[in-house]
């Protein structure tokens, strides 16, 4: 039986694009072989990964002077290749709102002066700050922030004011809400949250900023190197990019990016409206600011937290639990899970009220 997967990341997937992988396990398309056997410089991989690429830059309306990439490494390498790509006069802006915010700004550190130009660690997380372009430094090389926080459960609704190029970690959102590309010089994502398997990292980055590399920048993770080899420099994740283009496919199928943003702002709607009108459960994350994809909330304990993690996953409502260092319940709502899926877990949420709030 499958169970509903509200588990962050790795996360869950489709069942007719695990259905499809499936049957083409053995034999991909007449090839005799899996996709996860064959080279990555033949001609049945190629036309894989450009219909991946094609199918992302329709998507997500992807200018013509921005280049795709499929690389290795997990979204936390990028917060090396960020730096040392795009250091110019050494010095970028950083927003702080979470753990991985932070862990990006550490690292880009050691390459340049990262400065910390506003956070929410003042209320642990749980909002956006919302400063004005004079917060920013319009000479800064680009400016960082990440676009949803996974651990937090917060949002950014509108986009930083600065005149430097902005840098989005949107690793837990990309393709859930309609993003007007333009706007970035930079985007990078892993691909374990609404993509497909992890394994792979998605950039996205406007061509002006490729080509001028720190010198010590290794060749792996110089942006021009990806871009001149159509992501094909070294063997890329090959099974992972199939499965993104499937998952492309299925998207393209939904309806494309906006109306997944419409089920998403519903899925968000019935389950904060659960929380929102219960005085059993609550959520400490400033309305304006809550994510689409990752939602908290809390009983009035630990022990019932407990409880309701283990009596949940008795229902096949599985990986409730709460980040480690935050506590509660996390519901990771990302584009795969179902209108149904959360219906059944408020549907959960008040009978566990109902017997416990005696």
């Amino acid at each position: 039986m499958r169970v509903y997967n509200f588990s962050s990341g790795p996360a869950a997937l489709p069942e007719s694009v695990l259905r499809r992988a499936a049957s083409e396990m053995l034999d991909y398309e007449g090839s005799g072989m899996s996709v996860m056997e064959m080279t990555h410089r033949s001609k049945t991989f190629l036309e894989i990964i450009r219909e991946a690429e094609r199918l992302l830059r329709e998507l997500m309306n992807v200018p013509l002077n921005y280049k795709i990439l499929f690389l290795q490494g997990g979204a936390t390498l990028q917060f090396s290749a960020v730096p040392m790509n795009l250091y110019r006069k050494g010095k970028a802006d950083y927003i702080i709102t979470g753990q991985w915010a932070k862990k990006a700004a550490d690292e880009g550190a050691r390459y340049l002066e990262a400065r910390c130009v506003s956070t929410s660690k003042d209320k642990n997380f749980t909002y956006i700050p919302a400063d004005g372009p004079e917060a920013f430094d319009g000479d800064a090389d680009y400016c960082h922030f990440t676009t949803n926080n996974t651990v937090y459960g917060t949002r950014f609704a509108s986009l930083p004011e600065t005149r430097a190029p902005l840098v989005a970690d949107m690793s837990s959102c990309i393709l859930s809400e309609v993003y007007d590309v333009s706007k970035f010089g930079l985007i990078y994502a892993g691909a374990q949250k609404n993509i497909g398997p992890a394994g792979l990292t998605v950039v996205i980055v406007r061509e002006d900023l490729i080509g001028n590399a720190l010198p010590s920048t290794p060749l792996i993770l110089d942006y021009k190197t990806h871009a001149d080899d159509e992501s094909l420099h070294n063997t890329p994740p090959t099974y992972a990019v199939y499965i993104a283009m499937l998952m492309f496919r299925w998207l393209k199928e939904q309806g494309g990016v906006a109306a997944m943003q419409r089920q998403n702002e519903a899925k968000a709607k019935l389950l904060y409206d659960c929380i929102d009108g219960s005085s059993f459960y609550e959520s400490h994350i400033a309305p304006r600011d809550r994510s689409l994809m990752n939602i908290l909330f809390f009983t009035r304990s630990e022990e019932l937290d407990k409880k309701f993690v283990k009596e949940a996953t008795a229902e096949g409502l599985v990986s409730l639990g709460g980040y480690r260092t935050v506590g509660g319940m996390r519901a990771s709502v990302y584009n795969a899970m179902p209108y149904e899926g959360v219906e059944k877990l408020v549907g959960f949420m008040k009978d566990f009220e109902a017997k416990n709030s005696r």
